[in-house]
């Protein structure tokens, strides 16, 4: 029987880049067929946009990618998560550290941020394009799909424990040529 991996993804909101990774990891692992070994969900650290839809560019995105938001409802990350997921994967380094924060003892060590797992990518956050046009969604999650595909394999490559990839990173510019 195959371990489930069981994944938070994780931003402030959880209106945008949360959303957009899990939805791109479930479409991966949904493409190779495993979606019983996995458990996504996503979550904010903020509760601003708790039992909110998902913000109208970032589900824009998600289905010129195939993928439908538009039922999908922000919630806020629980002391729970910490039980129920093994990887909590920030998009920034504030997030990270506020999840690192508020973690539970001996805990910590879950939340990562989502790009530590694509060695070859130059960034290290995914920036947040709340504030941004539907180009900063496109951008985002340009950069969410190439961590999410990284994920996929460091989890495939790891025996027992996953770690953190910890080599050097290209620099990557991603830029959408839509």
């Amino acid at each position: 029987m195959m371990t489930q991996h069981r994944i938070l993804f994780v931003c402030l909101g959880n209106i945008c880049r949360s959303p957009l990774a899990e939805a791109a990891m479930r479409r991966l692992i949904a493409e190779e067929d495993r979606l019983d070994d996995f458990l996504l969900g996503s979550a904010g650290l903020s509760a601003n946009h708790a039992g909110q839809s998902i913000d109208p560019r970032a589900i824009k995105v998600a289905a010129a990618h195939g993928m439908d938001l538009r039922g999908e409802r922000s919630r806020q990350v629980t002391a729970a998560d910490f039980k129920n997921f093994d990887l909590l994967l920030a998009m920034d380094v504030a997030n990270r550290d506020a999840l690192r924060a508020m973690a539970p003892r001996s805990t910590e060590q879950k939340a990562h941020l989502l790009l530590e797992f694509s060695s070859w990518i130059g960034e290290s956050e995914i920036p947040d394009p709340y504030h941004g046009s539907l180009e900063d969604f496109e951008d985002a999650f340009d950069l969410i799909q190439l961590a999410a595909r990284g994920l996929l394999a460091a989890l495939d490559q790891a025996d027992g424990e996953l770690s953190v990839p910890v080599a050097p990173r290209a620099r990557l510019k991603v830029s959408s040529a839509r």
